[in-house]
């Protein structure tokens, strides 16, 4: 086993070393997906507390943390595409190195930041090096066969998973010892990532299949143009972006209105975004089918964007702090409206479409992480100087309640007119016309 940079193409012969060098390769994308997540975890209940070290109020707190967000949703939206085009040309290997590299490196200039154009550095860097999602799906893809890459992509899915679940957590028991410290703990973990997988992991793509590099194939806004080509389920959407931007408002401001309203820290934060991850995590992987088969997918998909309204207006006016770990598991339908619609859309895509579609979806969302946390983050800085408990400070929960409502209200009208791709519990379950 090579450990240059030059390491020979993952062997396809069926011998015992190549199967042992692809299951290595295969951890270590799964190392690389689940630190990407847990790094962003880890930073979710700390890093908007850790802005109000370098400003002097409240309202300025939180519009430069939705700054900050920004700035790393937008590095992460543009160079999601350039890193996947880059691998095509130069290797898996070094972009997923480069990656883990880049997010220690991000977590230790945020945690040594003396002042806030530090902080803009480290998301500068973080949101770019996070965006190795493209590639570690496509080293998965690589070393698996076909029978089995359904299996592998839902590995690497619960990777993902796994870690928005544990960062929270592990950020807030860290950041209630000093705000400091998930960040080092952060750094620690991908930089051994980045020696292991230097050491240990060699290339899953052969020279003769690369491919070379255009600015075309990497640009981020190209996946747009796709969406405008399916008028057959353009309202869904609509549907998809207005579900989408609700849930990164209300999630860029969590952290600062739960500290401005109750009085939370990042050990409250932790658990509750812990609960969060804990129960989309239980309605995605394991009662998702059951609910589909006794709701079909247009209730589902209906019931759960209108859960979703109903609980982020609750949560605007919750008055206790304990209110919230309520609302959240109250909110488990939710969790399933998003796969329920997906299956839809996907059932009237044609197969060779698959990927390009979803690939655009992906893209919707990931432009509403670049967005919607200056909007959000603007909001809650005017209602910021109102005393604890006051209902005004939900002001970003009651919009994002608002345009979810829209969803409901455009989902319901695309299903009473068009009708539901071909799927028994669909045709049971079809939202009635009024």
């Amino acid at each position: 086993m090579s450990s240059g940079t030059n390491a020979s193409p993952v062997s396809a012969a069926p011998t015992h070393a190549a199967e042992a060098a692809r299951q290595r390769g295969f951890k270590f994308v799964l190392g690389v997906v689940f630190l990407d997540m847990l790094g962003v975890g880890l930073a979710v209940p700390v890093l908007p507390l850790l802005v109000g070290d370098f400003v002097t109020s409240p309202d300025d707190q939180a519009r430069w943390y939705g700054i900050l967000a920004a700035t790393f949703g937008l590095m992460q939206f543009l160079c999601m595409p350039l890193l996947g085009a880059l691998s095509d040309k130069i290797g898996r290997r070094p972009v997923l190195i480069f990656s883990s590299a880049g997010m220690g490196l991000n977590f230790l200039v945020t945690a040594w930041a003396p002042s806030l154009m530090w902080l803009f550095l480290g998301r500068f860097i973080g949101g770019a090096c996070s965006a190795s999602m493209s590639t570690a799906s496509a080293y998965a893809s690589d070393i698996s066969t076909p029978a089995n890459r359904a299996k592998t992509f839902g590995m690497i899915g619960a990777a993902f998973g796994l870690g928005f679940i544990c960062g929270p957590m592990l950020g807030g028991i860290l950041g209630s010892i000093n705000y400091h410290l998930p960040f080092y703990v952060g750094a620690g973990l991908c930089f051994a990532n980045a020696i292991f997988g230097f050491i240990f992991i060699k290339e899953s793509l052969a020279k003769d299949k690369r491919s070379g590099f255009s600015f075309a194939k990497s640009n981020p806004f190209a996946s747009f143009r796709r969406l405008f080509t399916r008028p057959d389920v353009g309202l869904l959407i609509v549907v998809f972006a207005l579900s989408a931007f609700a849930q990164v408002l209300q999630q860029t401001t969590w952290v600062l209105y739960t500290n401005f309203k109750f009085g939370w820290g990042p050990k409250e934060n932790g658990i509750a975004l812990f609960l969060v991850g804990l129960t989309a995590a239980v309605v995605q992987a394991g009662l998702l089918s059951r609910l589909i088969k006794l709701m079909g997918e247009v209730r589902l998909g209906v019931i759960g964007l209108a859960v979703a309204s109903v609980i982020y207006f609750a949560t605007g006016l919750a008055t206790a702090g304990w209110m919230i770990y309520v609302l959240i598991v109250l909110n488990f339908l939710s969790y399933g409206a998003a796969p329920a619609l997906q299956a839809i859309v996907s059932k009237a895509t044609d197969p060779t479409q698959q990927g390009s579609l979803m690939g655009s979806l992906q893209s919707l969302s990931s432009l509403s992480i670049v967005i919607a946390p200056v909007i959000a983050t603007q909001l809650l800085a005017e209602v910021s100087h109102y005393p604890q408990g006051d209902w005004r400070m939900g002001v970003v929960f009651y919009l994002s309640a608002f345009l979810q409502l829209i969803a409901v209200f455009l989902a319901w009208r695309f299903f009473s007119t068009r009708g539901v791709p071909a799927h028994p519990a669909n045709r049971a379950a079809a939202v009635p016309t009024s």
